[in-house]
């Protein structure tokens, strides 16, 4: 029986979240993912107008006279939500956690999916995989998503991606929508990719259409002027004092993150990923809206 604080709480996120899905996102889901995976039909007969392109010419030499492969679009996706449930998705200095955050980027796209009649799975990873919910349809199905990524309570706290994208590459055997949502915070790498991992995303990103979602609080970003605070490290429990009364401390702070935020975002283009960047403060439905038309126009171009 699920305690009825938990059901409060995944309604509330299935509310807010369907409403950004009906009056904005369906449709740009829609046109952004479908049709990406097409499966060849049947060759017929070239006709004036036709693309060369598709020009089948192992027939074309046969029969003496041009043939083209005609394609369908796949009538359903699946959308792979990978989520980062390590220590530091627990952290959020404002209303919402970033965990709360993944959770309700997570309903908004698998809501969006199920309308288009597509699967959902889930896979929950720390410095491992904590669980895969393998991909289904329905709306119950997207619940337990939603519910699994905002209350499953990992064995571990630390951060390992490559193992959780090693993962979906072995238990997806078709293409699929792949959304990684994570801080990208690993407590050795100092917020850059390492390499073996921006190698794995390039790889993963072959097969299927991997989008990146990173979610930080303002307060990774800039340092409140808050005196002499003691930190502690959510994955390694390592405890940090730091004095944020210097103004050049703070700045020089956020300057340091702000690169971090840049240098990761050039990684992700570089092996061809997607990346939204998302913070725990703000509004995320516009943010959504805007990838969403920034790819649908990409597409549009070829």
């Amino acid at each position: 029986m699920i305690p009825r604080e938990i059901l409060k709480k995944i309604r509330q996120i299935e509310l807010r979240t369907n409403r950004i899905v009906t009056e904005s996102l369906a449709g740009q889901y829609h046109s952004v993912f479908k049709g990406q995976g097409m499966n060849f039909d049947e060759v017929r007969e070239y006709q004036p107008g036709d693309d060369v392109r598709a020009i089948d010419w192992n027939v074309t030499a046969r029969m003496n006279h041009p043939f083209i492969k005609k394609f369908v679009e796949e009538r359903e996706l699946t959308l792979m939500l990978v989520v980062d449930v390590s220590g530091s998705g627990l952290f959020g200095s404002r209303d919402q956690s970033k965990r709360e955050l993944a959770a309700e980027i997570a309903s908004v796209l698998a809501f969006s999916a199920i309308r288009n009649n597509d699967k959902v799975g889930l896979i929950l990873f720390s410095d491992g995989v904590e669980k895969f919910i393998p991909p289904r349809k329905g709306r119950r199905h997207v619940l337990r998503v939603i519910r699994e990524v905002l209350f499953f309570e990992p064995q571990r706290r630390g951060t390992d991606l490559v193992s959780a994208l090693e993962f979906m590459a072995r238990v997806t055997a078709h293409r699929a929508i792949t959304v990684v949502v994570s801080d990208f915070i690993a407590s050795d790498t100092g917020g850059v990719l390492p390499k073996l991992t921006q190698t794995r995303l390039r790889m993963l990103n072959r097969k299927h259409d991997v989008v990146a979602v990173q979610i930080t609080d303002p307060h990774e970003l800039e340092l409140p002027a808050l005196g002499r605070l003691t930190l502690e490290d959510a994955e390694t429990g390592e405890i940090l004092e730091v004095n944020t009364s210097s103004a050049s401390g703070r700045d020089a702070f956020a300057l340091r993150q702000q690169k971090q935020m840049a240098g990761l975002a050039k990684q992700l283009r570089s092996s061809g990923i997607d990346s939204i960047q998302l913070r725990t403060q703000e509004p995320y439905g516009a943010t959504l809206g805007k990838f969403f038309e920034t790819r649908e126009k990409r597409r549009a171009r070829g």
